[in-house]
Parts: structure tokens; C-alpha cells; sequence
């Protein structure tokens, strides 16, 4: 009895340390699980959502037993953390934990609002109401005090107030100055302070409509316009090169900078940038942090491709990894992240994952040009997410460079890496022209020379006397001979418009045909062109979507069209509007093989000739339909300009109409719905 008691004791305390253990693995879960979700940008540039890249580990709002008051900036370096805590007027140190290490400056300091750490350990704060740049040593002992530099160039009237500063090895400061929009302004050690000058100043905008109310207004009134300066960069940083990072609200594509020593942006663009950017950080990889005001973590490659955006907006929950109003961002050696709240007086803590750890080394591989060693972590995040498209166009690139340019053309379709596809199919094309290019000549020489034996035995012995016969019988056919007029038409489009309006050359079902035609090469050329011409997903098809939209497009402008001629006295008919329309696609169909075929057999460089051969085909479209109304309608010139316009305002209001009737007809529907939902569960089915 009493071994069997022991039995069930054994039994009972083995279950509890079975629920014991399943509950401390889903404890464990949650407190991993993010509360914001990972995105990045697909070649299409389309946002997807992708697999965490970092994990919210913890949240510092003190050092030591010393909480933080409204901090403006801080700077990562080893295993420290420089804090300028403004509320508290010091600059505050402690370790990656959060201990205390070292506070200073209380003394000197009245609004540190920037803080940076050289390699040999001076630290250099910013002090916007002390108008002056003040250099510590790694102790917090003042060494040396940077005021406003006594320089003409600087500007008698622009006041020196410091609010963030980087210092490069040579001891040469860059700083941003509130309401200065000359540009970071560059200060030597020497002599106390020396002003070398403005660095990578913003340009300025100009919209057409600026520029048009500037031509015709006075110029008093130009004065009282909003003045058109360049915006004021809102943070920097500045990596191992020496290069120079800025961040910029409100500048559209030259929101993060990148720049040399000479002042050059070397970013040509930037994916997807934050709409108020607070912080900029250099990263451990050639990689780019951002920090949005609100809270949102944008990561680039130093050409400014976006790699993740994670983070967001506190709701007034208090959860870790959210963030209220950011003011700076740095970056650890162990590609920890650490975030600054001012508002919450916190900095948020982020963990990368083993994803993103993969991809950052396969990253910094490639920016040194190991490509092959790259490959092996690029693999395994590929096996982690096979569709993240960084990586599909890194590993694109680094076969590109083994010469194995088949799977360069693979990964760089995947990645829609429209660059790396058209340079390593320029190779394979090279390729293949070498081996095939004899034979590919002798077989059109020997076209040309059998073409030319058939035409010359033709004519001399009617070897083709019946084929000749057989066209001549199709000819007569009324389908086939309007099928053929259109071709007349397109050629001589006042002529055949007579012959329209006229001759009885007004025929619906060749004009049908040609529609259909037109439809279908409009599919095919849509889906199935070349990679660098192609402009939707692979295997994503909205086949009726396209047919409905060109039957009711066709449609539309031609009832449209019809009814501005009634009354403005012309002589088509909707059946001689509906054929001249559609008489009119015949270039479409005529060029559109051939750009098809250029689209396939053609690199980056010489799309030229698909955008030519564009340029010609709807030109002579446009020529067409406007020659047709005019002569068609026995219109002049100028009634013919005033009816396209009422067509076009026709069309406009007809739209609006059809889609009021849309949200209504919807909203009705969703009415019946809900009322019927209603009566369902009431009546309990």
C-alpha cells in the first residue's frame, strides 16, 4: 500500500513539474513576443511584413539609483552608454546594464542637448544656452570650451546654438546648429576654435507654382511670402571612414545623407524614408539605422536599401520596445540597438535576432567583397525566409561575381533586381552570341536567298499562282476586306476617314476583331514580356480585370464621344465612331510584337529602342483618332479641339457618376446585409 502511494506521489510531482515547465516556456514566450511587427520592401517596392528583426529586451530609464529627466541625445562606445541629460543638466555614463558609472558637468553645463565619444575617449556635448561645444576627457575633467566661431564667414548675425556634434579623427568637429540653415558647421581645434565652413548644406525646392506666383506677384508682395531656405539637418553621425551621416525632416529623397569629405550625398536614393526623422547611427556592417520621432527603426544598406522598419508608436500601454518622442539612436558592438526617449525618459533596449544576425554578416562579407564566403549565411536566411528579398539580390550579386551568371539571372528575377537581372543577362547574352553567332548569320543570309528564289521562280513560272488565286478569293470576302481597309486607314488616315464616313467602310465586326486582337496582345505583352519591361508580380494574373477594363474604357469614351458629336453637329454615328476608334489600335498591334521581342532579347542600356519604338506607336494612335474626328465629323480644326474637350469633361463626369452610384448601391447592400445578419440572430439561426 504504501509503494503504491509513493507511486502516485512520484506520478503527482511529475505532473506538476510537466506544468510547472509548459508554463515557464510560455511565460518565456510572451516576454519575446514583440508588440510591433517587422517590415520590409519587396523589388516591387511594396511593403511586406517579414520575420522579427529585433527583440524589445529591456527598457533604462536610470543609471544606478539616478533616473533620467527629459535626456536629448546619447552616444554607444565599447560597453558604455553616454547619456546628455538635459533635465538634469549632466552627461550621466553607465555600463550596457544600466549601472552607473561616471556623471559630470553639473557645474558647466546648462542644456546639454548633444553628446559624442572619440576613440580615445573625449567626450564632446553640445550646449545649445550655453551657446558652446565643451570637450571632456574620459574622466568628465573640461579640457577645452568651443564658442561661436569669430569668423565673418560664419555670420555676424546667426547665433551659435549647438544641439548635436560628431568629431572625426583628425579632432574636427561637426555641428548642427538650431536654426542655422547654412549647412553642419565645421570647426578646427586649432587656435581655440577655427571655422572652416559650411558642410553638405540641403538645397532648396522650388515647385512650379512657387515659381509661377514669384513671375507675376510684385515685389512686395514676394516679400511677404514664406521664404524658401533650406531645411536644417535634425541629427548626424559619423562612421570609421570618416564619412557623415545627416538626417533631415521634411526633404523628400535626400532625407538621409551619406556624405564625403568633399560634401557629396553618395546615397542616389533612400526606400521608404521616415516622414520626421530624429536619429541617424552607423551600424557594425555598412548598415544604416534611422530613428523616426515616433518611435518606427528604419535599417538600411549604406546605398540606402531598406532592410527593416520595426518599432512604433507607445499607445499608452508602457510596453517594451515602444517609444513616445525619439531623440537619438546608437548602436553596440554586439549590433544591440538602444533607443532614446525624450518624453519617457527611457532608452528601449533591442536584441537582434538569429535572422537578422545571418544577414548582417553575410552584409558585411559583401561590402569587403568576400562574395563566395557571403553566400553560406545568405543560404540560411533564404531556408529562414525564402522570399526576403535583400537576400535573393544579395545572393544574385554574389554569383554575378563568381561569373555563374544563370543563377545570377535566378535570384536577381526573385529579388526584381532590375540592375543586377540586366547585367547578368547582358553576359549570358554575350555568351550565347559567341557560340551562335555564325550560324545565327548563315541562317538569315539563307532566308533572305530563299526568299528571293521563291519571288524570282514566282514570277517567272507562277509557282505561286495559287496561293496568289486563294488571296485574291479572301480579298473579295467583306470581313476581310474591311480587316484589310483598316490597314489603308492607318497608313492614310484622311483618305480612309472618307472612306469611313462614306464608302460604307464602317464595319463592327472588323472593328471588333481588331479590338480582340488588341486585347490580346495587351494580355500577352502584359504578363509575358521581358524581366526589365515586366511591371506586375510572376504568376499573379487579373485577366478579367483587364478585359472588362478595355471593353468598358472602349465603351465609355465611345457613347462619350458620340453624344458631344450630337450636339455639337456631328455626322458619326456610334457605329462610324466605335470603327475609327478601333481602326485606329492598328499600330498597337504592328509594334507591340516587336517591342515584345526587344523586351526579351534586350539589356538596361538599350531599352532606348523599346521607349522609342513606344513613343512612335502611340503617337501615331493619337494622330489617328484625331484625324478620324475631324474628318469623320467634317469638323474644322478648332471644333475639333473643343469636342476632344467635352469628350474629356464628358468622360470626368460620367465617371463621378458611376461612382456615386457605386458607394451607394454598396452602402444599400451593406444595409440589407446587416439587416438581414439582424433577423438571423434574432430568430437564432
Amino acid at each position: 500500500m504504501k509503494k503504491k502511494r509513493f507511486k502516485l506521489s512520484v506520478l503527482a510531482v511529475t505532473i506538476l513539474c510537466a506544468f510547472i515547465s509548459v508554463m515557464t516556456c510560455n511565460l518565456g514566450t510572451a516576454k519575446a513576443e514583440t508588440p510591433y511587427k517587422t517590415y520590409t520592401l519587396d523589388g516591387y517596392g511594396s511593403v511586406e511584413e517579414t520575420q522579427t528583426a529585433y527583440l524589445a529586451e529591456k527598457t533604462l530609464n536610470k543609471f544606478g539609483n539616478n533616473f533620467f529627466s527629459a535626456p536629448s541625445d546619447l552616444c554607444v562606445k565599447g560597453d558604455r552608454i553616454y547619456v546628455a541629460d538635459t533635465g538634469n543638466k549632466r552627461i550621466v555614463v553607465g555600463d550596457l546594464n544600466g549601472n552607473e558609472i561616471l556623471e559630470f558637468g553639473k557645474d558647466t553645463l546648462e542644456t546639454p542637448k548633444g553628446v559624442f565619444v572619440t576613440e580615445n575617449g573625449d567626450i564632446y556635448v553640445a550646449d545649445r544656452d550655453k551657446n558652446a561645444i565643451f570637450q571632456f576627457d574620459a574622466d568628465g575633467k573640461l579640457l577645452n570650451t568651443f564658442g561661436k566661431p569669430n569668423s565673418p564667414l560664419y555670420g555676424d548675425d546667426v547665433k551659435f546654438l549647438p544641439i548635436k556634434v560628431v568629431v572625426n579623427d583628425a579632432g574636427i568637429m561637426y555641428v548642427v546648429c538650431e536654426s542655422n540653415n547654412n549647412g553642419i558647421v565645421e570647426i578646427s581645434p586649432a587656435d581655440g576654435g577655427t571655422f572652416l565652413g559650411y558642410f553638405g548644406t540641403n538645397l532648396t525646392r522650388n515647385s512650379f507654382v512657387d515659381i509661377f506666383y514669384r513671375a507675376i506677384l510684385t515685389k512686395e508682395q514676394r516679400a511677404r511670402m514664406v521664404a524658401n531656405i533650406p531645411a536644417t539637418p535634425d541629427n548626424l553621425a559619423i562612421d570609421e571612414k570618416g564619412l557623415i551621416y545627416t538626417v533631415t525632416r521634411g526633404d523628400e529623397a535626400t532625407t538621409v545623407k551619406r556624405l564625403n569629405i568633399a560634401g557629396t550625398n553618395l546615397i542616389k536614393s533612400v526606400d521608404r524614408f521616415p516622414e520626421v526623422p530624429a536619429a541617424v547611427a552607423c551600424g557594425n556592417h555598412d548598415n544604416i539605422y534611422v530613428a523616426d520621432q515616433q518611435g518606427y527603426i528604419y535599417e538600411y544598406t549604406n546605398e540606402g536599401e531598406l532592410l527593416f522598419v520595426f518599432g512604433g508608436l507607445d499607445d499608452g500601454t508602457q510596453r517594451v520596445g515602444l517609444s513616445t518622442l525619439v531623440s537619438a539612436i546608437g548602436c553596440d558592438e554586439n549590433d544591440r540597438i538602444y533607443l532614446l526617449d525624450s518624453d519617457k525618459s527611457r532608452i528601449q533596449v533591442y536584441e537582434p535576432t538569429e535572422f537578422t544576425k545571418l544577414l548582417h554578416n553575410a552584409l558585411y562579407l559583401y561590402s569587403k567583397g568576400r562574395y563566395t564566403e557571403s553566400k553560406e549565411p545568405l543560404t540560411k536566411v533564404l531556408q529562414m525566409n525564402s522570399m526576403f528579398d535583400y537576400a535573393n539580390k544579395a545572393m544574385g550579386r554574389a554569383y554575378y561575381q563568381e561569373e555563374n551568371y544563370k543563377q545570377a539571372l535566378h535570384y536577381a528575377r526573385l529579388a526584381y533586381d532590375w540592375n543586377g537581372y540586366s547585367d547578368a543577362y547582358w553576359e549570358v547574352r554575350n555568351n550565347w552570341l559567341q557560340k551562335n553567332i555564325i550560324p545565327l548569320i548563315l541562317i538569315i543570309v539563307a532566308f533572305f536567298v530563299i526568299r528571293k528564289i521563291i519571288i524570282d521562280l514566282d514570277r517567272k513560272k507562277g509557282i505561286l499562282k495559287g496561293y496568289h488565286a486563294w488571296c485574291d478569293r479572301m480579298g473579295k470576302h467583306k470581313f476581310i476586306s474591311n480587316l484589310g481597309y483598316a490597314r489603308y486607314f492607318m497608313k492614310h488616315p484622311i483618305d480612309g476617314s472618307y472612306g469611313i464616313a462614306r464608302e460604307g467602310r464602317a464595319s463592327f465586326t472588323a472593328a471588333s476583331f481588331i479590338l480582340l486582337i488588341f486585347t490580346v496582345e495587351f494580355i500577352i505583352n502584359k504578363y509575358l514580356c521581358g524581366f526589365l519591361l515586366k511591371t506586375v508580380r510572376d504568376g499573379r494574373y487579373e485577366l478579367v480585370s483587364d478585359i472588362g477594363t478595355i471593353v468598358v474604357v472602349m465603351f465609355g469614351v465611345t457613347v462619350c464621344h458620340y453624344l458631344v458629336c450630337t450636339i455639337n453637329d456631328g455626322e458619326a454615328t456610334m457605329k462610324k465612331i466605335y470603327t475609327y476608334f478601333c481602326y485606329s489600335l492598328r499600330p498597337y498591334i504592328i509594334i507591340t510584337p516587336i517591342i515584345f521581342v526587344l523586351s526579351h532579347i534586350t539589356t538596361a542600356n538599350e531599352l532606348f529602342l523599346i521607349t522609342l519604338a513606344q513613343v512612335v506607336m502611340y503617337t501615331w494612335i493619337i494622330v489617328l483618332m484625331l484625324l478620324s474626328m475631324k474628318e469623320v465629323n467634317n469638323y474644322t480644326a478648332g471644333q475639333t479641339v473643343k469636342v476632344i474637350l467635352l469628350t474629356a469633361f464628358t468622360i470626368l463626369i460620367m465617371s463621378l457618376l458611376i461612382f456615386i452610384i457605386y458607394v451607394l448601391w454598396a452602402q444599400v447592400f451593406q444595409f440589407f446585409g446587416a439587416l438581414f445578419g439582424e433577423v438571423a440572430y434574432r430568430l437564432g439561426y
